[in-house]
């Protein structure tokens, strides 16, 4: 049987990071995973460029029981560490919008970095590796026989995109060891209606404009919009997803910072014989304006609309609302809302406070980011701090 220092469950951005910190303190580390690749959800992100961080990383921008469990890790090790080993690797970079860095080349330049770190760091890898019993102490059974150390990192990640091979996994092994783990569901994906709005939203589809949108009790974010062939996706909607739950309703203002009553007065005094979404559409996409103008002020000339009428349209495209069914599920869903409890690890070194050498680090744990690099910060960060503790 093989002995380690530590073995690490998961060859992810949190994975890596751990694996990488632990061998550069001279620990031996070997890490394990199911797929083929390592850093797979890497090499997909932000459309094949990877939104590495964010600029602007705060508490309120992390979900979960204790978003401010996240803070420890994320002070010690922060963007700016990270931007500087992306520097030092030669990736070049770009800030797109509001604080979220991409890299001008392809999202493998990140997968290749930290390869290169953890190969440096003389750490073991095993791809394409089944896990079996995980027994105290650390004992594993695996694909390539029974391996043993005396710390364990848990770095396996939610149950987003299984197509990719996401699992449970990480959430049974932590309850199989008596941590809690709190509800789990998909977040930072689309959101779905009943066949009623679709048909309406049908007409719609692949038009995108900015607004500013929110989930009842949520804050609101001010983002683009997307109508697809099966409800509403885009920025706007996946960050709001995190946030929105079932029965609830969505608010989208679709003019942010326009004043549509105004708009609507100067057109019905240029134009009077022109329909609202003829109208509207100097503002807004034209297919969407004609859609809703249809919808609103349907067959009526602009000029005969009262101000009360210029009003009340004013008012209901600043708080459209819709009631989603649900979301598009863990199908599409970036990142996982839940997981093991923050209350049962230690906020520095990420250990279980009831079961020493047992760490669980990124998606797998309670803290969720928002979209825009966030998830990958915290994985980041995470790792980091369980590796300073291997």
């Amino acid at each position: 049987m093989k002995t380690y220092d530590a073995i690490i469950l998961g060859a992810g951005a949190a994975g890596m990071m751990a694996a990488i910190e632990a061998g550069r303190r001279g620990r031996r580390v070997l890490v394990i995973d199911h797929a083929k690749s390592a850093g797979e959800k890497i090499r997909i992100s932000g459309g094949g460029r990877c939104n590495f961080t964010n600029m602007t990383v705060s508490a309120e921008r992390f979900l979960g029981q204790n978003p401010r469990f996240a803070l420890s890790a994320l002070k010690r090790f922060g963007p700016w560490d990270f931007i500087s080993r992306v520097d030092a690797a030669g990736i070049t970079w770009h800030e797109k919008a509001l604080g979220q860095l991409f890299c001008d080349g392809k999202a493998t330049q990140i997968v290749e970095l930290l390869l290169r770190d953890m190969a440096e760091a003389r750490v073991e890898l095993w791809l394409d590796c089944a896990i079996g019993e995980v027994r105290e102490g650390f004992t594993l059974a695996t694909a390539r026989g029974d391996v043993t150390a005396p710390r364990l990192v848990v770095a396996t990640g939610g149950k987003s995109i299984p197509k990719m091979g996401a699992t449970s996994f990480g959430y049974k092994l932590a309850e199989a060891f008596g941590l809690p783990v709190t509800e789990t569901r998909p977040a930072l994906v689309p959101l779905t209606f009943a066949t009623q709005e679709l048909e309406w939203m049908a007409p719609l589809s692949g038009v995108s404009l900015p607004v500013v949108a929110r989930a009842e009790g949520g804050p609101a974010f001010p983002e683009a919009l997307l109508f697809t062939h099966r409800g509403l996706s885009g920025p706007a909607v996946l960050q709001v997803s995190s946030y929105w739950r079932e029965g609830q309703g969505v608010k989208v203002d679709l003019l942010p910072g326009v004043d549509v009553a105004a708009v609507l007065r100067a057109a019905r005094g240029a134009n009077g014989r022109q329909g609202l979404g003829a109208a509207l559409a100097g503002v807004m996409p034209e297919r969407l304006a004609r859609h809703l103008g249809g919808g609103l002020a349907p067959e009526a000339a602009i000029s005969t609309l009262s101000n009360a009428a210029v009003e009340r349209i004013s008012a209901a495209l600043h708080g459209w609302q819709m009631t989603p069914v649900g979301s598009e599920g863990y199908r599409t869903a970036e990142v996982t809302l839940g997981g093991v409890d923050t209350a049962a690890l230690d906020a520095r070194t990420m250990e279980a406070k009831g079961v020493p050498g047992l760490y669980f680090v990124g998606e797998v744990v309670d803290v969720t980011g928002w979209l825009g690099g966030y998830n990958f910060q915290w994985a980041w960060s995470s790792g980091w701090a369980a590796g300073q503790a291997l």
